[in-house]
């Protein structure tokens, strides 16, 4: 009966992280689609008001050239903490979300609280998945390389973790529930660290 909990657990959450993952294959693309398009568009835009500035600066016989330099590398700096501002209140969002959802189940029974927690975790595991999608982007093949290690060690302890956790229940009825709500407050903070540590 104990294996077969343990792969039910095991399963679902193969199918949970599987679901997970193609929906992450989808909006990457649809985003480079927008992006793609905006960007034509604003090249066209910038294209027209280059050529205008370029024609004042020769007028003027000034040089702006290192101007130009130090606006762009502010602009990706201020790109680059806006896009850690900017998962810091998502996951404050997720965190509040999950939170409300907790406290209000459809009702008190263990099954409304596994859906609780089942809802939970793809929410988080979605947040995860985004994070590390745009931490592969901005760190160093070095830092990623690092990063990957480190997770992988954090996903073992993870599972150890909850593991234990859910065995105060052992055969009953909230030793599921325990597991994936263990799963799920490890999750949320390591979102957190991911943001915090390592986002630029």
């Amino acid at each position: 009966m104990k294996n077969n909990r343990k792969l039910l657990i095991i399963v679902v959450t193969v199918l949970l992280v599987i679901v997970a993952a193609c929906g992450n294959l989808i909006n990457p693309l649809n985003e480079s689609t927008d992006k793609e398009s905006k960007n034509d568009k604003s090249t066209q835009k910038s294209g027209a008001d280059s050529s205008n500035k370029d024609d004042i600066e020769k007028a003027s016989g000034s040089d702006h050239t290192t101007e130009k330099v130090d606006m762009s590398q502010r602009d990706a700096s201020e790109t680059k903490e806006s896009t850690k501002e900017k998962y810091l209140q998502k996951w404050e969002e997720t965190k509040n979300k999950v939170e409300e959802m907790r406290k209000n189940p459809v009702d008190d029974t263990t099954f409304a609280l596994k859906k609780v927690e089942g809802d939970a975790y793809e929410l988080l595991d979605d947040m995860l998945n985004e994070i590390y999608g745009v931490l592969e982007k901005q760190l160093n093949k070095e830092e990623m390389n690092q990063l990957r290690k480190e997770q992988r060690e954090w996903l073992i302890n993870r599972e150890n973790i909850a593991k234990k956790e859910s065995l105060k229940y052992e055969g009953g009825t909230l030793e599921p529930y325990e597991y994936v709500r263990t799963i799920n407050n490890l999750t949320e903070k390591r979102c957190f660290e991911l943001v915090e540590n390592y986002m630029k």
